[in-house]
């Protein structure tokens, strides 16, 4: 273990902030880089050596965190570089996306500020890619076989990195024009540089996985004919259709979906334009939905400049300890506030849209709202609280409800859907057509980019043993696993 006496010498930091007024001139990550090295070592000593580590079954992954805490304190880097990779492709996504429930999980944490585990995570991989500890896993011999997977988000990496390290010849389809999935367009660059998720790929070309941009399955290759190439398929696609919201006005200007509105921003980043075709500059921005993907719209609409930004949520508003029916070790709903609601704008808590108001020209202009309560269980809107609010540029970012079902993809394999629309599975991640299985939100439904690995590296598990009779990769996770964190 680390240090038996960390957690009483030393107290909680956390990275720093790069200061409100500079990050909003730029796009970088917030951090101040290299601010966590000088402190990692004293935080890692305060992971406890308990009897259990609760913090295994609160990772979807598994991670070995008492493990790679441990080298981190010693400073052994490379060491603590082959603990976090032995259960995680990409920590540096996770460690910087991942909202932690691992935190949530930390014996710690019972009385005390938990570990700070995604730290310590993400300074191991800063420093191993830094010291060149991560290198390309080129297998050995290859198996013969062929796999297509289908998305390049982070399920299919995973499962794309495991197969090929298995010897597998595997190529990526991604409909996008390039690689990456939602971390490249749906996550916006002051969260994660899009640097981090570029030399992943080349490791990966490296090691022998093929890359196919531009090609939407379905549209642009029927999913029959991709089945005839290939030995197997993993369709990690994502859950990309956005839940809508259907009032009157819905179809004024200016109304977007979050998945609209966040790409054009990163494509600027890519150099693909000198300023977003959506921008909010100028505009008073109203964002409907109190998640991540809200306050990344929130992030992105201060950095564009808006002159004023309000987030909108249906539900109360989260408290700041855990009530009674979220008790440790389980995740708890929290008040979070984000490195974006820092910078800004307001938050408006248990508030319904009623409709929209536009000019002559049928742009939007203002947001009609109530507030609302519940009532027998049933969010109810509360006489006399009407008001409305400006909006001249509206983002809808309420989550998603599947995935696509327009392309063809589901309906030309002939794939089967559970209960909740998502595409379903057996243990091994194989859905109703022999050889072809699924991963990540397009089986599981919207759910954290820990789970989207976990899952890519169980499905690849599947289809390795689907190919070859056996499997030597990680035991897969079970497809109905809620772990502590749900």
């Amino acid at each position: 273990m680390a240090d038996p006496k960390g957690f009483l010498n030393h107290g909680r930091e956390v990275a720093k902030s790069r200061p409100v007024d500079v990050r909003l001139k730029d796009w970088n990550e917030v951090y101040v880089p290299g601010s966590l090295l000088p402190i990692i070592s004293k935080q890692a000593s305060r992971c406890m050596d308990c009897g259990i580590p609760f913090c295994h079954n609160g990772c979807p992954l598994g991670n070995l965190i008492p493990e790679w805490n441990d080298y981190a304190y010693r400073e052994d880097w490379a060491a603590a570089s082959e603990r976090l990779h032995a259960t995680n492709n990409f920590p540096e996504f996770t460690g910087r996306l991942c909202p932690a429930p691992c935190e949530s999980a930390c014996v710690l944490g019972i009385n005390q500020p938990p570990v700070t585990i995604k730290n310590v995570e993400v300074s191991i991989i800063d420093k191993a890619w830094d010291t060149g500890d991560v290198a390309p896993q080129i297998p050995e011999r290859l198996s013969g076989k062929t796999v297509a997977v289908i998305g390049s988000g982070p399920a299919g990496l995973a499962a794309a990195q495991q197969l090929t390290r298995a010897g597998h010849t595997v190529a990526v389809y991604e409909r996008a024009d390039r690689i990456g999935g939602l971390l490249r367009y749906g996550i916006p660059e002051f969260k994660m540089e899009k640097r981090h998720i570029n030399r992943r790929i080349e490791q990966m070309r490296a090691e022998g996985t093929r890359f196919r941009t531009g090609i939407e399955i379905g549209r642009d290759l029927k999913a029959t004919d991709l089945k005839k190439r290939y030995d197997a398929v993993v369709i990690a696609a994502g859950a990309t259709t956005a839940r809508d919201l259907p009032v009157p006005g819905r179809e004024l200007k200016g109304i977007y979906q979050a998945m609209e509105y966040l790409p054009l921003a990163n494509k600027v980043q890519e150099g693909d334009y000198v300023t977003a075709p959506i921008s909010a500059e100028g505009k008073h921005v109203v964002v409907i939905g109190g998640g991540d993907t809200g306050a990344d719209c929130v992030g992105t609409a201060h950095r564009q400049g808006a002159a004023s930004v309000t987030q909108l949520e249906i539900m109360p508003r989260p408290g700041d300890e855990r009530n009674a029916n979220q008790p440790w070790p389980t995740f708890p709903m929290l008040y979070k506030v984000t490195s974006a609601h820092e910078e800004g704008g307001e938050r408006v808590y248990s508030v319904s849209t009623t409709h929209f108001e536009g000019d002559e020209d049928g742009n939007v202009q203002w947001l009609h709202l109530t507030e609302v309560e519940f009532i027998d269980g049933k969010l109810t809107p509360k006489p006399g609280t009407e008001r409305k609010i400006p909006a001249q540029l509206v983002t809808l970012a309420m989550g998603f409800t599947g995935t696509d079902r327009e392309n063809g993809l589901v309906d030309q394999f002939g794939l089967e859907l559970d209960e909740r629309g998502n595409i379903a599975r057996d243990a091994d991640f194989q859905t109703n057509v022999p050889g072809v299985f699924v991963a990540g939100d397009a089986g599981r439904g919207q759910s954290l980019i820990v789970w989207a690995i976990a899952e890519g590296r169980s499905a690849a598990r599947g289809t390795d043993r689907f190919l070859t009779g056996s499997s030597e990769l990680p035991a897969p996770i079970r497809p109905t696993d809620r772990a502590l964190m749900v």
